[in-house]
C-alpha cells in the first residue's frame, strides 16, 4: 500500500498591492485544511512582475498574515530567485518541441484580434507560427524580430481532474486560447521572462505541493496548467476552487466597494479574530453544533471542502460586526487594555496622571467593553474620559433647567464635604436630590450630562467614580452650573 502523500500547501501572492480580503480567506482555507490534516503551510511570494512588485508590499502581505494568525512553517520562497529553474523548464518544453518561438508581432496579433471580433468569435491565438520552418525563423530574425515562446495546446485535447469543492471538471483545449505563451519578448538566441502559468507549475513541483486551493477565477489556469504538469514530467497536486468574494449586488468584491484590504480592516478597529472567523464562514459552512464563533484552531479541527460552497460568497458588513462585537465583548479588560492603549496614546491620553495608571485604564475597559463594536468606538467613547467634553443639544438644555441646576449646586456641596466611594455614591445622590426638592432621575440626568456632555453613555455611577479617581467630576459640575 502505496505512503500517504504529505499534506503540503501554499499561498502565492503578488506583491503587486496589500493583502486583499480575498487572498487572505484564501489563506485561511489553504491554513485550515493544512492543521486539520498536520500538515504544512507554505508562502510563495509571487514577484515576477518586476515593474510593479514593491517590497513594501511584501512586507504588508507577510504582516497582515502575521496579524491574522496565519504562521507559516518554512521560510517564504522568492519566486524571482528561481527564474534558472524557470528557463530550464522552458528549454526542456523547446528542446522535445512542446513549445515554439512565435515571431507574431503586437501590431500582426491586435489585426488578428480585431478580424476575431468582426467575425464574433473569441479572440484567441490563431497558432500561425506553431510550425515556422527553419528558414522562415531565420526571415524572422534578420528582420529584428524578437520572439515569445508558446506551449503548443491541441485544441482536440480534453482536460478533466476531480476538483475537491466542485466535483468533476472538464475543459476543452479549444477553449484555452489556443497556443499559451510561457515566455515574454526576447532575441532569439534567449529565453525572456517566464510567465504565470509555466512558472506556478515549476515552483509548486519543486515545493511538493500537494494540494493547491485558489480561487475560482483559476478554473482555466487549472486547465494551462495540467498540460504543462503532463509536457514536463511532473505529478500534478490535487486542486480546490473555492467560490468568490462578492459584493452586496453579487459582483466580485473589488476596490470599488471601499474597503478590500486586511491593513484597511484593522485600521477601522476590527480584530483578527472577527476577520479570520468571518473569511472562514464566506464560502464554508461549520457542522452542526459549532456554531458562527469559533477559533481558527476550533475552526481547523472540523474543517473540510465538503462544506465549501460552489456559489460565491457575499460580503455581509452586519454579520461581520456582530463577529467583531462578540470578540470584544468578551474580551478581559487587561487584553482590552492593552489593543486600546496604543489608540488613546496616538490621541495624546493616557501619558501621565491617574489616567496612565493601568488599574484605572482596566475599569475603563470594563465599562466600555459591552458596548464596542470596533476598536474605534473604544476611542471615541473613552474620549470624555480624557478630555473635557462639549455639551451637545441636549446637556446644554440642561444647564437652563432650574430643578437639575440645584440638585447639582447639593450634589456638589456634599463633594466638597467628603471623599466619594462606591458605597456612597447612591447615598450621596439620594441626598442631594432631596435638598433640592426633586427627583433623583433628575439629578441622574443632570449628572450625566455634566461628566460626559451627553445624555447617553456607559453606566454613570461607574464613569462617575472612574472620572472622580481623575479629579475631573467637581470641576466638570461646577462648570456646569
Amino acid at each position: 500500500m502505496a505512503a500517504a502523500v504529505p499534506v503540503r500547501v501554499r499561498l502565492a501572492p503578488s506583491p503587486t498591492g496589500t493583502l486583499h480580503i480575498g487572498t487572505a480567506r484564501t489563506a485561511v482555507f489553504n491554513w485550515l485544511f493544512a492543521r486539520h490534516l498536520g500538515g504544512a503551510f507554505l508562502l510563495r511570494i509571487e514577484d515576477t512582475d518586476r515593474e510593479r512588485s514593491r517590497e513594501a508590499f511584501t512586507e504588508d502581505i507577510l504582516d497582515g498574515l502575521r496579524w491574522l494568525g496565519l504562521s507559516w512553517d518554512e521560510e517564504p520562497v522568492v519566486q524571482s530567485a528561481r527564474i534558472e529553474a524557470h528557463r530550464a523548464a522552458i528549454r526542456q518544453l523547446l528542446e522535445s518541441g512542446q513549445a515554439y518561438r512565435c515571431y507574431a508581432s503586437d501590431a500582426e496579433l491586435e489585426t488578428m484580434r480585431q478580424r476575431q471580433q468582426a467575425e464574433g468569435r473569441a479572440p484567441r491565438y490563431d497558432n500561425l507560427h506553431r510550425d515556422l520552418s527553419p528558414e522562415q525563423e531565420q526571415a524572422y530574425v534578420a528582420e529584428g524580430r524578437e520572439a515569445v515562446v508558446r506551449f503548443r495546446i491541441d485544441d482536440g485535447a480534453t482536460i478533466t481532474w476531480t476538483d475537491l469543492v466542485r466535483g468533476e471538471m472538464r475543459w476543452a483545449g479549444s477553449d484555452l486560447g489556443g497556443d499559451m505563451v510561457i515566455a515574454r519578448r526576447a532575441p532569439a538566441d534567449a529565453i525572456g521572462d517566464p510567465l504565470y502559468n509555466l512558472v506556478v507549475v515549476v515552483d509548486d513541483a519543486a515545493m511538493a505541493i500537494s494540494h493547491v486551493i485558489r480561487g475560482e477565477d483559476h478554473i482555466a489556469n487549472t486547465g494551462k496548467q495540467l498540460l504543462l504538469y503532463e509536457a514536463l514530467g511532473l505529478t500534478p497536486p490535487r486542486f480546490a476552487h473555492t467560490p468568490l468574494i462578492l459584493n452586496q449586488e453579487g459582483r466580485k468584491l473589488s476596490k470599488r466597494d471601499g474597503v478590500t484590504s486586511v491593513g484597511e480592516f484593522r485600521a477601522m478597529g476590527y480584530t483578527a479574530e472577527a476577520l479570520v472567523n468571518y473569511m472562514t464562514l464566506l464560502g464554508w459552512s461549520p457542522p452542526e453544533g459549532v456554531g458562527e464563533r469559533f477559533s481558527l484552531e476550533q475552526a481547523a479541527a472540523v474543517f473540510s471542502f465538503e462544506r465549501v460552497n460552489r456559489a460565491g460568497a457575499r460580503f455581509d458588513w452586519d454579520k461581520l460586526n456582530w463577529l467583531n462585537a462578540q470578540v470584544l465583548h468578551g474580551m478581559e479588560a487587561a487584553e482590552l487594555r492593552r489593543r486600546l492603549l496604543p489608540l488613546w496614546q496616538a490621541r495624546g491620553w493616557a501619558g501621565d496622571g491617574a489616567g496612565a495608571d493601568p488599574e484605572w485604564q482596566e475599569e475603563l475597559c470594563t465599562l466600555l467593553g459591552p458596548s464596542l463594536t470596533l476598536l474605534a468606538d473604544g476611542v471615541e467613547q473613552a474620549a470624555p474620559f480624557f478630555e473635557t467634553p462639549d455639551p451637545d443639544a441636549s446637556a446644554l438644555a440642561l444647564r437652563s433647567d432650574a430643578g437639575s441646576r440645584a440638585a447639582l449646586t447639593a450634589l456638589l456641596e456634599r463633594l466638597r464635604e467628603g471623599t466619594l466611594a462606591a458605597e456612597t455614591a447612591q447615598g450621596l445622590l439620594a441626598e442631594a436630590a432631596t435638598a433640592a426638592g426633586v427627583k433623583k432621575g433628575v439629578l441622574m440626568k443632570g449628572l450625566r450630562a455634566a461628566l460626559l456632555g451627553s445624555l447617553r453613555g456607559p453606566d454613570l455611577l461607574s464613569t462617575w467614580l472612574l472620572l472622580h479617581r481623575l479629579g475631573a467630576d467637581r470641576d466638570r459640575i461646577a462648570a456646569a452650573l
